[in-house]
């Protein structure tokens, strides 16, 4: 039996659980030995140019890449989907769409999850999620991003309308799969900050603060970070000299929001915003296909691959303020101010219920 497998989304979850096995190794001491297997999905970013830096991190035992299948992937689950005119009939429909997405996976799992004492899932709404709580096998949920439930409890939002009655098909009963903690083979849910939460009482959330993580962090401990996540160190460290040198850099953080022209002009606005206070700065979002080098070629640019939690580490970096639409801002102590332009902002963009599930729910 192995000990731990943590499957990871973004770079966001590959660099917790780097902290978190960091820890680990501290704890363990000489005694330590890479005991844990990383998979990264393949669905939603690409790792390949980080799959042999972190390989040769030390952390891990192995590290494989999984091929996560959306359920676009399979025509055949769309009959699942057409409403039949009734809430049970389209329950059923329900159940039956979960079973066989499950169903549907398992030519594509990297390796047999019941070899591992401890499955750690960061995004179980995906479909590892849907697959472990069918096939019965127990893992441990971790947030998304930090504080995202707080920000967007798509949970509770995706399943309103009856949403105890979902909850306990789901925790219970086993017939349909809501994430977050929700599904009937989840331990528990890691949490950053239960304060935030509007529905702070979930007997499955537990608070495991990030900040700790980071501040226990070793010189070395840090060193192997940005050996990880930077591709070109050099880059990054000129960047936030710039920012430094210039006093006034206002950092902009791009989300994957609307329609790329949507989005455009959306960055565009927020742009023309912040330009008149300083010298601006962009930071694409990962997921953000939108070609900000080529739209705004004089405007200097973080690379999207590189995870914001890197500017931590690289001394000296400061800016005057960091912007962002919907992205948590809670953890930029290297900037004087930090602005969330939120959902006001966004209600001039598009229809106000997409970015508003809390008040939703």
């Amino acid at each position: 039996m192995k000990e731990r497998i943590y499957v990871c989304h973004t770079f966001y979850h590959v660099y917790i659980t780097i902290l978190k096995e960091l820890k680990i190794r501290a704890e363990e001491g000489d005694g330590y030995l890479p005991g844990a297997t990383l998979i990264l999905s393949k669905m939603s970013n690409n790792f390949t140019p980080l799959l042999p830096r972190v390989s040769a991190c030390g952390l891990f035992e192995e590290v494989l890449e999984y091929d996560e299948q959306r359920e676009s992937a399979f025509p055949e689950l769309a009959k699942y989907r057409e409403n039949t005119g009734s809430g049970l009939g389209n329950l059923r429909q329900r159940i039956r769409l979960t079973r066989r997405f499950a169903k549907l996976q398992e030519p594509f799992l990297p390796v047999n999850f019941r070899d591992y004492r401890q499955i750690y899932v960061f995004c179980d709404a995906d479909p590892i999620g849907v697959y472990l709580n069918q096939a019965r096998i127990r893992y441990h949920a971790l947030e998304d991003g930090l504080n995202c439930i707080a920000n967007g409890d798509l949970a509770r939002y995706d399943n309103r309308g009856h949403f105890p009655l979902k909850a306990f098909l789901s925790m219970h009963l086993n017939l349909i799969c809501i994430p977050n903690g929700y599904g009937k083979y989840c331990i528990d849910m890691e949490i950053n900050d239960r304060s935030r939460l509007i529905y702070k009482d979930f007997k499955k959330y537990i608070e495991v603060p990030r900040l700790p993580l980071r501040d226990r962090l070793t010189e070395a401990d840090k060193d192997l970070i940005l050996q990880v996540f930077l591709e070109n160190k050099e880059e990054l460290v000129q960047r936030v000299k710039e920012a430094a040198e210039a006093g006034d850099g206002i950092l902009i953080l791009t989300d994957p929001l609307c329609t790329l022209d949507i989005r455009e002009r959306i960055f565009r606005d927020i742009i023309a915003m912040y330009e008149k206070e300083g010298t601006v700065f962009l930071k694409p979002h990962p997921r953000d296909e939108l070609d900000y080098e080529k739209l705004f070629p004089d405007i200097p640019q973080i690379r999207g691959s590189v995870p914001m939690e890197m500017l931590h580490f690289i001394p000296g970096a400061h800016f005057k303020k960091v912007v962002g639409v919907l992205t948590e801002m809670s953890d930029f102590p290297y900037a004087d101010e930090s602005v969330r332009l939120g959902p006001d902002f966004m209600d001039a963009y598009e229809d106000p219920l997409i970015h508003r599930q809390n008040e939703q729910i």
